[in-house]
């Protein structure tokens, strides 16, 4: 699917999607030209999704990380009350989860009076939620989005000498 010259271009981009392509090209050992295709090419097969930016939130006032399990008396498979959780804008993830839960849910907030308030009008407004169990985070260790490319890599190399 992609092979060592995408993965180091891949690595490039999540360090910094901002590299300009002439840098990207310079590191990997390419013209400009080529990168720019493997790039278009990478964006066509879906493997890179977007771009985007990464704001501190303790700066800007959303300092509370919590994880919640929200449980729902939808039958399995359900899609209302994930699609809820998903308009509230603190609601940053969602995931469909199995065991006893229904759904995890990624949320930030200022402190613990607006999580309150969140749990009271908007969760309680969800009809179709029956509990919620919430995890507040005191220190984040690690918080990351960029897939660990090395093992990838490996993993199709291996698929293809098979």
């Amino acid at each position: 699917m992609i092979d060592a010259i995408d993965t180091d271009i891949l690595k490039i981009l999540q360090e910094n999607a901002r590299t300009p392509n002439a840098e990207v090209a310079r590191r990997v050992g390419l013209a400009p030209s080529a990168v720019f295709e493997r790039i278009r090419k990478l964006e066509e097969k879906g493997i890179i999704e977007a771009y985007t930016l990464r704001l501190n939130a303790r700066n800007l006032g959303q300092g509370l990380l919590c994880f919640m399990f929200v449980r729902s008396n939808e039958q399995a498979g359900g899609v209302e009350t994930a699609a809820s959780l998903a308009r509230i804008p603190e609601v940053l993830e969602v995931h469909h989860v199995a065991g006893e839960d229904c759904f995890l849910a990624k949320v930030r907030t200022a402190d613990t009076d607006a999580l309150g308030r969140l749990l009271r009008e908007r969760l309680g407004a969800i009809a179709t939620i029956t509990s919620t169990r919430t995890t507040i985070v005191l220190e984040t260790v690690k918080e990351t989005g960029d897939l660990p490319l090395d093992r990838a890599a490996e993993d199709e190399e291996e698929a293809e000498s098979a």
